[in-house]
């Protein structure tokens, strides 16, 4: 008789989905952009990794809304098992395509996957399945992720964790207890963005000035995962409970246009030493003001022509399946490049740009005929169970 609450679908924020699918597709190119660039100061599309803190704001609102007032109705598994229907079946498709693509990586880029086994690889899947991090003696790429076979997912238990923590403590909180939370979470961000150092973790290893990490296992990378995770979710929470939302003619041209600015914006203040604070008030105000604010006005303005609802549709179906699956053809994209660096120019950009329509394509045929299929036949045989008959 164990049966699970059916909940009606609320409607849709089409211009928050919309803005996921333009950050998604931001990423991709900002990915193939990275493989030829000689470090972060250099990079063409210089803010990019900013996305994963854009969707960490819109994470936070849509679970709000979605859940905020449904827990009279719906049990904290029974929630778990929502999100998992949801976000699961793209993360195990995320780690089979890095396993078939993996040895396609081979090259001095990747100095471990020619002596990788492939039973140890297997391993790192099986292990990317069930959400545990692989310490660095398990790296198989050379790269010290924390998910070697797909290596966006370290967002993804991020994802993970900020829902577990909704489901146990942050939906019982008030508005002012929420707030204080969101404060102390912008001391973190500030922390990191400003490169000060409190926790005396940043001294002499990665880029000052900069929220590039969250993805390995080790005190520095973690605090900055957590530094990425809290305040963008925790806002983006207090915005959805707030309600004060910003309403504009053309919303979410405007709201795309701004995303895209912010993501692609060069490096502030250059590639001297001395200027590299100045990137950090950059990024700091971006994730603090300008993502929530972009968020708030998504919120309040509406499509009102087909095309934009279209348009929206289409970017919102397509962003987790793109944003989860592309990264192996990105690890390719680097491997052929480091094999083939003294290849004309034209090939690299036809590989680039082919790489980019194959990572969109492929994202809607997962979506369509696996995506889909599979979270409905989950939503019949495992979250609405049916109560059998007395």
């Amino acid at each position: 008789m164990a049966t699970t609450t059916y909940l009606e679908t609320k409607p849709r924020y089409e211009i928050l989905d919309g803005l996921r699918g333009v950050a998604a597709m931001t990423v991709v190119a900002f990915h193939l952009f990275e493989t030829y660039s000689r470090g972060p100061e250099y990079q063409t599309l210089n803010h990019g990794y900013l996305a994963v803190d854009f969707f960490f704001v819109l994470s936070g609102f849509v679970i709000g809304y979605a859940y905020d007032d449904r827990w009279g109705k719906m049990s904290t598994w029974g929630f778990f098992k929502r999100r998992l229907t949801r976000l699961h079946p793209m993360v195990i498709m995320g780690g089979l395509i890095g396993v078939i693509f993996f040895y396609f990586g081979s090259s001095d880029m990747f100095p471990l996957i020619g002596q990788t086994p492939w039973w140890k690889l297997l391993l790192m899947f099986l292990l990317g399945c069930t959400m545990i991090p692989a310490g660095p003696k398990l790296d198989i790429r050379g790269w010290k992720e924390t998910y070697p076979v797909n290596g966006p997912q370290w967002s993804l238990m991020l994802e993970y964790i900020a829902n577990i923590l909704y489901a146990f403590i942050f939906r019982r909180l008030g508005k002012i207890a929420l707030g204080v939370c969101v404060a102390l979470a912008a001391c973190m961000t500030i922390d990191v963005g400003m490169n000060l150092n409190l926790t005396g973790l940043f001294a002499h290893t990665g880029s000052p000035y900069t929220f590039i990490g969250g993805w390995g296992m080790h005190g520095r990378q973690l605090y900055i995962a957590m530094a990425r995770l809290f305040y963008p979710f925790l806002c983006g929470l207090l915005i959805s409970r707030m309600g004060k939302f910003i309403k504009v003619r053309g919303g979410f041209w405007w709201c795309s246009l701004l995303v895209f600015a912010a993501l692609v914006m060069p490096r502030v203040g250059g590639v001297n030493p001395t200027h590299f604070w100045m990137n950090g008030v950059y990024e700091t105000a971006c994730i603090l003001f300008l993502f929530p604010f972009i968020v708030a006005m998504g919120a309040g303005s509406k499509v009102t022509d087909n095309k934009s609802m279209a348009v929206c549709k289409f970017l919102g179906d397509i962003s987790f399946p793109l944003y989860i699956t592309h990264y192996p053809l990105i690890y390719m994209q680097m491997a052929w490049s480091a094999n083939h660096h003294d290849a004309p120019i034209s090939q690299h950009i036809m590989v680039s740009v082919g790489l980019f329509c194959l990572a969109i394509f492929m994202a809607y045929a997962l979506l369509k005929i696996y995506d889909i299929p599979v979270r409905n036949w989950l939503k019949d045989h495992w979250l609405h169970r049916v109560p059998k008959a007395a």
